[in-house]
């Protein structure tokens, strides 16, 4: 085999990320214990969290992001952080609000017409089908300005945002049914629910309303369709968490409150401030609601339109039988149901007991028509002797149940504590405990919200770092801890510091169910799943001029953008259409042009606008955000603001190179050898069954288009010649060289893919 030269190797070697040879360290294992002070136990957690290079987790996890309104992904055991999916907020990596189509999809959460630049993320949830997850879509909630999220786990992008068109703020989503029919949130402070309607606290209790939300689902759009959502009516009670039936209590769902006292505080007026008046109580209520027959009478036609949404009231609530309330341990946080939806757990934060609600029992009160006594409202209130199996104390702070994949056994978070009970659930008794760092919020287990819990881990979501990590001033990290469940006594193996925002709660699925696509098809808008109007096939790229406005139809491939020069004048209204011609996996190009304040993430496949006024006379820039090849630097164009009726003064002309016949033949020699190595890696990989591996096949196809590529600019490099055109020559050559690069990187890329996954030669 032909050799390259000695630029030829570095490139070729620096396309594949080759560097200098592994140096193994001298220490033995008892040196490294001895020297960073680790004991045994140490080396245990390590291991069981230790994902080895070029491996992959068991698990991902799906954090809220809190107040920076995004969501949070890192895998299990090894706590790796993924990726940020902008949701409620921009994203810059992702471009998310600085291209045309995520800036559309930020704007289905606009409230009063208004862009609201925050959120407050709080409760994740996966699809489920039978109760289980299956890892198609992920939704989120925002607490301060109520809305909703719907993401793709195809692509893990936010495809769709609405806004709650009757709460005022809310809590208590996302959480779904068990086949994912319609997804749930609930309010938490009550407030009127017409929009823009004023009433002072002195009428909270006539006019002031609480309600549950039940958004219908379309799963073959994958979109909420809030014409046929529905929201159920409920007291001016602080709604908290909910949990939806399954199995047993599949067509129920279950939501608890706080300030079942309707207190509205007051201290600049005098009064006790809120959090005296809202706990005064022993008790507060679990509120009990039959959701499918619901969801028949608003479509029997029995709701009210409020603000031009569905609202089933009180009233038809309670006179159908769908409405119930159950007394619960005051200001409870959790609420739970079990994986075969026979029980519900609801912890209570200022009481030491976990209370177990029987739904049988509940179903047998309602049957019978047995309640202690209705509320102010006039809803039926089930005496909690008849409605709880068993109480079971587990220590100061209970909030959030999560269970295992061992029947009858939940961990519940005890925030005073700063602990994590393991318990049985059947027996009521408890079975373990574990310190933890500190102030336990939520905790979650695999898969613990599903009708099968996979057990293994649970992530203690803790809201205090404290000594836990090296300073970063008075605003310090969260903390999730990883935590062993997979013998009889719990072990803590991880600490994990999250930067961004407060995250609230995490879901976590087996990360075989998820099914992520690799690449679009090309010319695909990824935020309607639809072509894009902008999408250019390569040789198409034009640009358009239509009076003031003007609109680009580009492409990008490594390492180029076509068009490199964009002309306009001052005023014009500009609009960039790039789409992504590569195919291989991970070859992802961005786009930004200086100081107008776009940028956009173009996977392949994708195409995305990019949309601006060119208010301003000069010379801009633009370049590839992400480093995707060895001339990424040079992947570059410019945007020239002419003012109104410029016209050139002289003819423009570039520096020339003095490029020589000698420098032409050393540049094709340079082809000749690169081809060699690229003719070798054909021959391996057409050698072998790589047909069977998806992956390679679209390695091997980009390949093919990058070196089909050579066909016409070989032609432009010979002509050249024949005219003696030095310069042309060699730099027509040097661009077929480029495209064998990268055609060598991707074939390389394969090539190892194939050695490493036991291809086997074929007869």
């Amino acid at each position: 085999m032909k050799r390259l030269n000695k630029t030829a190797i570095s490139l070729v070697v620096s396309c594949m990320g080759f560097g200098a040879s592994a140096v193994w360290s001298a220490d033995t294992l008892q040196d490294v214990l001895k020297e960073r002070g680790l004991s045994q136990q140490d080396l245990l957690a390590a291991a069981k969290t230790y994902v080895p290079t070029g491996k992959r987790d068991e698990f991902v996890a799906f954090s809220s992001g809190g107040q920076s309104g995004q969501v949070i992904v890192y895998a299990i055991p090894s706590m790796r952080i993924l990726k940020y999916i902008g949701v409620f907020t921009p994203e810059p990596w992702q471009g998310y609000g600085f291209d045309e189509s995520s800036k559309k999809v930020l704007a289905g959460g606009k409230i009063d017409g208004k862009d609201i630049t925050w959120g407050d993320t709080h409760h994740p949830a996966i699809s489920e089908t039978n109760g289980e997850y299956d890892g198609q879509f992920l939704f989120i909630n925002d607490k301060a300005n109520p809305r909703l999220a719907v993401i793709d786990l195809r692509d893990f992008e936010t495809k769709q945002i609405v806004v709650n068109p009757v709460f005022k703020s809310e809590h208590g989503g996302a959480f779904v049914t068990s086949n994912t029919e319609y997804v749930m949130e609930a309010a938490q402070y009550a407030a009127p629910l017409e929009n823009k309607k004023f009433y002072p606290l002195e009428e909270f209790n006539e006019k002031y309303r609480g309600g549950v939300t039940y958004w219908k689902f379309d799963r073959k759009e994958g979109r909420l369709d809030p014409s046929k959502s529905f929201s159920l009516e409920l007291p001016p009670y602080s709604q908290d968490l909910s949990d939806l039936g399954k199995g047993a209590s599949e067509g129920w769902s279950f939501t608890n409150s706080f300030c079942s006292e309707r207190y509205v505080g007051g201290i600049e007026k005098g009064r006790p401030p809120y959090e005296a008046g809202c706990s005064a109580k022993d008790t507060d209520y679990l509120h009990v609601i039959n959701w499918k027959k619901a969801a028949e009478l608003v479509a029997a036609g029995k709701a009210k339109k409020i603000n031009g949404h569905d609202v089933l009231m009180m009233e038809t609530a309670i006179k159908e039988g769908v409405l119930f309330l159950i007394p619960e341990p005051k200001s409870p946080h959790g609420v739970d149901v079990t994986p075969d939806g026979k029980n519900i757990i609801v912890a209570g934060k200022l009481d030491t007991h976990v209370s177990v609600y029987s739904f049988e029992k509940i179903q047998a009160a309602i049957k019978a028509g047995k309640f202690e006594s209705k509320d102010p409202y006039g809803i039926p209130v089930i005496a909690m002797k008849d409605a709880v199996a068993t109480q079971v104390s587990l220590g100061l702070g209970p909030l959030h149940t999560q269970y295992d994949s061992k029947p009858c056994i939940a961990y519940t978070s005890l925030y005073v504590d700063s602990q994590v009970a393991k318990w049985n659930y059947c027996e009521g008794k408890v079975l373990d405990k574990l310190s933890v760092h500190y102030n336990i919020g939520h905790l979650m287990t695999m898969e613990g919200d599903s009708t099968k819990p996979a057990g293994k881990y649970l992530v203690a979501m803790n809201k205090l770092a404290i000594d836990r990590f090296v300073p970063v001033g008075p605003l310090h990290p969260q903390n999730h801890q990883l935590i062993d469940i997979s013998g009889d006594k719990m072990q803590l193996l991880y600490d994990m510091p999250l930067p961004l925002g407060e995250p609230h709660y995490v879901v976590a699925i087996d990360a075989k169910k998820l099914k992520p696509a690799v690449r679009y098809k090309v010319g695909t808008d990824s935020r309607t799943d639809k072509p894009h109007t902008g999408a250019t096939k390569a040789g198409e790229e034009r640009i358009v001029k239509k009076g003031n406005k003007v609109e680009v139809f580009g492409t990008l491939i490594r390492s180029h953008i076509t068009p490199e020069t964009i002309e306009v004048e001052v005023g014009d209204e500009v609009t960039i259409n790039l789409t992504n011609l590569e195919r291989a996996q991970d070859e992802t190009h961005g786009f930004t042009v200086s100081t107008y304040n776009v940028h956009a993430s173009i996977e392949p496949g994708k195409t995305v606008a990019v949309k601006f006024k060119a208010d301003k006379e000069g010379v801009y820039p633009y370049y590839c955000t992400e480093f995707c090849s060895a001339l990424h630097l040079e992947m570059q164009g410019y945007l020239l603001v002419k003012p109104k009726g410029w016209k050139p003064t002289k003819t423009a002309g570039l520096a020339a190179q003095n490029y020589t016949e000698a420098d032409y033949k050393a540049t094709l020699k340079k082809v000749a050898d690169t081809q060699a190595i690229i003719d070798s890696v054909v021959a391996y990989i057409t050698s072998v069954n790589y047909k069977d591996f998806p992956e390679v096949v679209a390695m091997v196809e980009d390949a093919f288009d990058q070196l089909g590529k050579t066909k016409d600019i070989k032609a432009k490099h010979e002509a050249a010649s024949a005219k003696k055109d030095w310069e042309n020559a060699n730099l027509w050559a040097e661009q077929v060289w480029q495209y064998q690069v990268k055609t060598a990187d991707l074939g390389l890329r394969a090539k190892t893919f194939l050695e490493q996954n036991g291809a086997k030669k074929v007869k």
